[in-house]
């Protein structure tokens, strides 16, 4: 090489070799500027403040055939689109926090490990990507994680040692904020390709849904044709065939500011309410499909709590629930929280406290929801902005 290049030339390529393997070491990868694994702020990454871009759709076309094209040209509604330009760069930068953090939680989530460990490494890299900063940014709900026939709210308590298991279906449902933007996202991790088939169920539902809402879509309708889709799958599982139900009790939902459940909700199945999904509005589609009953009802113990978000004044007489509230009002606000949570805060013998609050109906408990044991239930998630110009799947990546 030195005959070849010279000594000044092979000086060189040894310093930019020594910088490869020094950037290596460090984590650094050269694709995004971002670390291996992940530390550096999305805002960081991004220094311009222009944050990528969800999936942008054209609209569905009307029930007389118009198209929805003319909205993308449309100046009125570009100009609408651009007003509320601050407004959808806070879900992106939401979305891309989680996308990187999910996408990192596919690299290392795997049978034996706790499912403590699972969520507070996830929520670690979540709380440095988002750049944690009091209610202007964060969590936006606890960690989900629940397993086989639990369908959602379960995230484990402290000292609860459950273990991750080969044969489980976990679904991972965790939530970004950037100003009380949410991004509520989720998807379906499995280790056993037997469930491949029920997975596919239910992202093909979500997609369906995606695809179907739209300003002016009702709700029913969006409902209906993810039932139609879900149940078109069966699925064999260790010798038995199951229909695919779609759980026909939980269901998607609008998002509001600092507010996970908005008002609206978006049913998985037909018959649900024919109101309209309206333009500049922020939904979460997600379904849920099972090898069950296809209904869920409250089981377990209780993790998942939320301040009402309609709540006015009520007068606490226990000294210790008025400060328990206020450190909820401090860190969490109306957005969602779980016991690790308050843990977390240095909080310590508060379960009266957060009794007292959940019976004069200031917190609202969330406990975890169930379909029949030995069933297994899947789920899969976007959040989708309805700009004024294009429906934009913000949350979309690479992986689903």
């Amino acid at each position: 090489a030195g005959r070849l290049l010279g000594n000044s030339a092979v000086a060189c390529a040894v310093t930019i070799c020594y910088h490869v393997l020094l950037m290596a070491t460090m984590g650094w990868t050269s694709a995004e500027g971002q670390t291996d694994p992940p530390s550096i702020p999305i805002c960081e990454l991004y220094p311009s403040g222009d944050f990528p871009k969800g999936e942008e759709c054209e609209y569905p076309p009307s029930k007389d055939g118009r198209s929805a094209a003319w909205r993308t040209t449309h100046e009125e509604k570009r100009v609408l689109d651009k007003a509320n330009e601050e407004m959808w760069n806070d879900f992106r930068q939401a979305a891309e926090a989680h996308r990187q953090v999910r996408n990192y939680v596919n690299t290392w989530i795997k049978p034996g490990m706790t499912m403590i460990d699972i969520c507070e490494r996830l929520e670690g890299c979540s709380r440095r990507l988002i750049k944690e900063n009091g209610l202007k940014a964060g969590l936006a709900f606890p960690t989900g994680c629940s397993i086989n026939h639990v369908a959602a709210h379960y995230t484990p308590n402290a000292g609860d040692p459950t273990v991750l298991q080969y044969d489980d279906v976990c679904k991972i449902d965790f939530g970004t904020h950037i100003n009380g933007r949410i991004i509520d996202c989720a998807f379906t991790v499995t280790f056993n390709p037997k469930y491949d088939r029920l997975l596919e169920a239910v992202r093909d539902a979500t997609n369906t849904g995606i695809k179907c809402a739209g300003i002016d879509v009702r709700l029913c309708d969006v409902g209906e044709t993810i039932q139609e889709v879900m149940e078109s799958y069966e699925v064999e599982i260790d010798g038995k065939t199951y229909q695919v139900k779609p759980i026909r009790n939980l269901n998607g939902h609008s998002i509001g500011q600092y507010r996970i459940h908005a008002g609206k909700t978006v049913p998985i199945v037909k018959g649900g309410e024919a109101t309209r999904m309206e333009e500049g509005e922020v939904y979460a589609i997600e379904t849920f499909g099972s090898t069950g009953r296809g209904a869920v009802h409250d089981d377990m113990e209780c993790s998942h709590y939320m301040k009402n978000f309609s709540v006015g004044h009520v007068p606490i007489r226990l000294p210790r629930a008025k400060h328990l509230l206020n450190v909820i009002n401090e860190n969490f606000g109306t957005l969602a929280f779980c016991r690790r949570w308050l843990d977390r805060q240095g909080e310590s013998k508060y379960l009266m406290a957060l009794k007292n609050l959940c019976d004069l109906g200031i917190i609202d408990p969330y406990p975890p929801l169930c379909d029949t044991k030995g069933s297994y239930t899947a789920q899969y998630e976007h959040t989708i902005l309805l700009r004024p110009t294009c429906k934009e799947v913000v949350s979309r990546g690479d992986d689903y």
